[in-house]
């Protein structure tokens, strides 16, 4: 069985709040447990430039955030952990992607949208006060997947596009020099828990209504005191829907917990009870990890030996992988000609395999460079019929592969783009 891998980016733009540890950061642990997963999570500090120019800030965010992640048991030694400054493939894979990616693709991307219309709405210049680094965005983000290979990237619906887009790239750069990436696939997290701040609106730091991930016991407890209630009084009967209050227990408490709270509302439990309740149940989960997260921040030099060992792991992959693409690319020494690249050239090419089935049927099959199965075709009563259909694949468009596609199975994870693309390369000189 092929190890999965999945890919975690975090942006050191911020300190962790509980909306990032329930929504984010202790599901992702949890994952990383998952036997036959090779996962990999980075400090993204080159995207944070794109939003960030004070230097400090970033600087501090990016020893807060490794130490929340370390703090609630992301094991270093069990992932690649790292931070995306210390692979320098990174950005020289982002050129080379770059170059293979339309212009007209990172035009569609959803932030630099917004941006546009945000300036046209109040009449300036459409690009106005947006960077090339805020337009390349997606370029990096391909990069960052695409240089560990990772088969899998969860995300939130609003980054479904740029792993769209890390695809583009991946064929694109394939259909070019050969198969070398594959094409990521974005897991949806819908089901990510999503915590309420301090007036009830989702916890964002957008909104100034966030509570620290690791608070002193008193300031947490002095900040859910501060959480906006309604005025009934106790011995009120009170609601359980809309309440913050309570969604925030629900987010760290057991079924059990859940349906005792639920029934001291409608008993008629005090605002102040409930808050107590609710900043105890929190406090009990965050309080060890709170030690474990003052000792790293009191020896940043043990985050740094983590991370820099964290890069080096990576960079055992990245840097024979990048060599690789280099020469790909035609980056090469120049005392290293030979005829070796027409070599590569075919052997990476697709191929179609024809068969006959013991029902007496005829049968072809389309296989990668990697020799990997890309489709089956369904039985042809004739050799001559199933060369036909391989003729009419080899010449068709991708909307016409559509068509075509009834009489073909497409093998696991691959779509009628992939098909097209490999088609591509199997006619190309």
């Amino acid at each position: 069985m092929t190890t999965q891998r999945f890919l975690t980016g975090i942006t050191t733009s911020g300190t962790p709040h509980l909306g990032n540890y329930v929504g984010s950061i202790r599901p992702a642990v949890r994952a990383s447990l998952t036997p036959g997963v090779q996962s990999f999570y980075f400090l993204a500090d080159y995207h944070a430039l794109i939003k960030i120019d004070q230097p400090d800030r970033i600087q501090r965010s990016t020893l807060e955030i490794a130490a929340s992640w370390l703090a609630a048991g992301l094991d270093p030694e069990r992932v690649v952990f790292y931070r995306q400054s210390d692979v320098p493939e990174i950005p020289e894979l982002t050129w080379f992607l770059t170059c293979v990616l339309g212009k007209g693709v990172l035009n569609r991307a959803h932030a630099y949208k917004a941006a546009v219309d945000k300036n046209t709405a109040n009449g300036t210049d459409p690009d106005a006060d947006v960077s090339a680094g805020l337009f390349m965005y997606p370029v990096l983000m391909g990069a960052d997947i695409l240089m560990f290979n990772a088969h899998k990237v969860p995300v939130g619906r609003d980054q479904v596009q740029h792993i769209e887009m890390a695809r583009d790239m991946a064929h694109s750069f394939n259909h070019r020099y050969g198969e070398h990436f594959v094409a990521p696939e974005a897991v949806i997290e819908d089901n990510v828990a999503t915590l309420p701040g301090l007036d009830g609106r989702k916890m964002s730091k957008s909104y100034d209504n966030t509570i620290p991930m690791f608070a002193s016991s008193a300031q947490l407890k002095k900040l859910i005191g501060s959480i906006v209630t309604d005025s009934k009084a106790p011995g009120e009967p009170k609601q359980t829907e809309g309440s913050a209050l309570f969604q925030m227990y629900q987010a760290f408490a057991s079924e059990s917990e859940t349906q005792a709270l639920r029934q001291a509302y409608a008993d008629g439990i005090s605002w102040a009870d409930a808050k107590q309740t609710v900043f105890e149940r929190i406090d009990q989960e965050l309080a060890p990890m709170r030690e474990t997260y003052s000792t790293l921040m009191n020896n940043p030099a043990k985050i740094e030996v983590i991370l820099l060992a964290g890069a080096a792991k990576a960079r055992a992959l990245a840097t024979p992988f990048i060599n690789q693409l280099r020469h790909a690319v035609g980056l090469r020494k120049l005392d290293a000609m030979s005829t070796v690249t027409s070599t590569v050239s075919k052997a990476t090419k697709p191929s179609f395999k024809q068969y006959r089935e013991t029902d007496g049927k005829f049968y072809f099959k389309l296989l990668n460079g990697q020799h990997q199965l890309l489709l089956q075709s369904h039985g042809f009563d004739s050799p001559k019929d199933a060369g036909q259909m391989i003729k009419h694949m080899s010449a068709a468009s991708q909307d016409a592969l559509v068509h075509l596609s009834t009489f073909l199975q497409l093998a696991p994870d691959i779509g009628i783009a992939d098909v097209w693309q490999n088609l591509q390369l199997f006619n190309s000189d």
